[in-house]
């Protein structure tokens, strides 16, 4: 697995590109489709067919009416502190 680039869920180099980018670039979301794949240089089509329903199945990304939002699962994951790095957790106004 360590050869394909994926880790032990499964996630490979897009995958976690599309989550970081969610997190670091957008604070977690929400941020529309055609803005991530023009974030991560992919076709919008190919991340709403390819890598979008895995993201959604493990719980990482959450589909909503504004757009996509990295989950807690998701901060966890990647190492992240949600209630500290999600200015959209209601924790984080505790911490500020």
């Amino acid at each position: 697995m360590k050869q394909l680039e994926v880790d032990e869920r499964g996630l490979d180099g897009t995958d976690t590109r599309m989550l970081l980018t969610i997190i670091e670039k957008f604070e977690g979301g929400p941020v529309g489709l055609d803005t991530i794949a023009a974030s991560i240089s992919e076709d919008s089509d190919t991340i709403e067919d390819v890598y979008e329903p895995y993201l959604l199945q493990l719980g990482f990304l959450d589909k909503t009416p504004r757009g996509r939002v990295a989950t807690r699962r998701a901060y966890d994951h990647l190492g992240f502190d949600y209630a500290k790095d999600n200015p959209n957790s209601p924790q984080a106004s505790l911490f500020q």
